[in-house]
């Protein structure tokens, strides 16, 4: 889920009503891409690699506090699919309450060891 849409339709139809901004600091000479290009594009994102990189973008933005308040939350994300099968998936994240920022997020097998994966993570 991106700017509170969640298909590659309302994708589209977000950017270009927000094209304007976007073209603030975006080339976009042929206009805002049309949903199937979003589609391919995000389908071939190598996600072990956004992730390392949206971490690095991260770190440049986070200013933690002393004594900032980490909050850890635990969610499962219903209709997620695994090998084709519809299965949960559990999610820890950790949230930095000074920043509005998730510092990290990880899947958890269980809801029951949720504090534990957290733990390692951020270790």
């Amino acid at each position: 889920m991106i700017c509170g849409v969640d298909s590659w339709n309302e994708m589209e139809n977000y950017a270009q009503s927000k094209e304007e901004f976007l073209c603030t600091f975006l080339d976009l000479p042929n206009g805002i891409p049309s949903h199937d290009t979003f589609n391919r594009v995000f389908s071939n994102i190598d996600s072990a690699q956004f992730e390392a990189c949206f971490i690095n973008w991260v770190n440049t933005l986070a200013q933690l506090q002393p004594k900032e308040v980490i909050a850890i939350d635990g969610k499962t994300i219903r209709g997620a699919k695994a090998s084709g099968k519809k299965s949960p998936v559990h999610m820890v994240s950790a949230w930095a309450n000074d920043n509005n920022l998730v510092l990290g997020q990880v899947k958890v097998c269980e809801k029951s060891n949720e504090m534990r994966s957290i733990h390692e993570y951020l270790i």
